[in-house]
């Protein structure tokens, strides 16, 4: 059986890459040249990684890990020029200019949304990742949006990929197993009649602590302090402002500056649960703390 010679091979397998352009097309390709690769690790911190690839007269891709319960990752295709259009992009995996003779790989798709920055799920950023690691060059194409003759190109050099590449995973493996996701919103529970924090509740405080200790974007931690329906009303009122205050200073304990937080006490007022059985009783007697950020930088982090 006929077989094509390594460089015949890779020129066919360079004519399918091209393929899905146009007759007309012109390509525009970006990337970085050998003098110009960089890339950048984000200074350490325990809530975010950020590995970053500057991509002359086009913009960056930047690979991003944060903490979490969940190992993830995603990568961010940082546009100067935000698409005009909803399309898709296509993914692939070339050989550097000087390893003739392999054959690009379409890896997927990449979608492209109007006025918005791209950016590809966990199992495509370590796909993209490893292709680098190889010495491989993810490259990019879509048509463009306003030239209808032009097809773009984004090629991600692998040039001094390794070095950063290490230190990313050392920072990946040092994120916080937890994020703000898991300590926004923290029930505590007590005691009948009670006020000292249980040993669970230190623990979910510690975490809480723990976590602002790094985030400087917290506007407000939000302590609010309820009781069950036994007792009197002005005793319940008193015990639910003793609980959150106890919070508060436990807080204060962990690092934080009392100008951060606010308490409340709601008394038995706003129950989880009626009052008729023990259980029930058992979950309102409870303090939350409510931590909230600016509103852009929570969009920022459900991204």
């Amino acid at each position: 059986m006929w077989k094509p010679i390594p460089w015949l091979a890779y020129t066919l397998s360079l004519g399918l890459l091209a393929s899905q352009f146009t007759a007309n097309a012109a390509l525009r390709s970006y990337g970085a040249h050998l003098e110009r690769s960089e890339w950048r690790v984000s200074e350490y911190s325990p809530l975010q990684c950020t590995l970053t690839h500057d991509i002359p007269r086009y913009g960056e891709v930047r690979f991003l890990s944060e903490a979490s319960r969940e190992m993830n990752m995603r990568m961010v295709l940082d546009m100067r020029r935000q698409p005009d259009t909803y399309d898709q992009a296509q993914i692939y995996s070339t050989a550097p200019d000087w390893r003739p003779g392999i054959a690009p790989r379409h890896l997927g798709e990449l979608a492209l949304y109007k006025q918005y920055d791209s950016d590809i799920n966990k199992q495509m950023s370590w796909v993209l990742l490893t292709e680098l690691e190889k010495g491989m060059v993810p490259t990019i194409t879509y048509q463009d949006w306003h030239n209808a003759n032009d097809r773009v190109q984004v090629k991600v050099s692998a040039i001094n990929f390794p070095e950063r590449y290490e230190d990313f995973q050392e920072c990946v493996s040092n994120l916080l197993p937890f994020g703000f996701d898991d300590i926004a919103f923290t029930v505590l529970n007590y005691q009948p009649q009670e006020a000292e924090l249980t040993n669970a509740s230190k623990r979910k405080l510690m975490r809480v602590g723990e976590y602002l200790r790094h985030d400087q974007d917290i506007e407000l931690v939000l302590v609010v302090g309820y009781s069950d329906a036994y007792g009197t009303r002005d005793e319940n009122q008193a015990l639910s402002e003793a609980r959150a205050e106890m919070v508060k200073s436990f807080l204060i304990e962990q690092g934080l500056s009392d100008q951060q937080i606010s308490v409340r006490g709601y008394g038995e007022m706003r129950h989880a649960a009626a009052n008729d059985t023990e259980l029930e009783r058992a979950q309102n007697r409870r303090a939350v703390v409510q931590i909230s950020r600016p509103f852009n930088q929570e969009l920022l982090g459900s991204r």
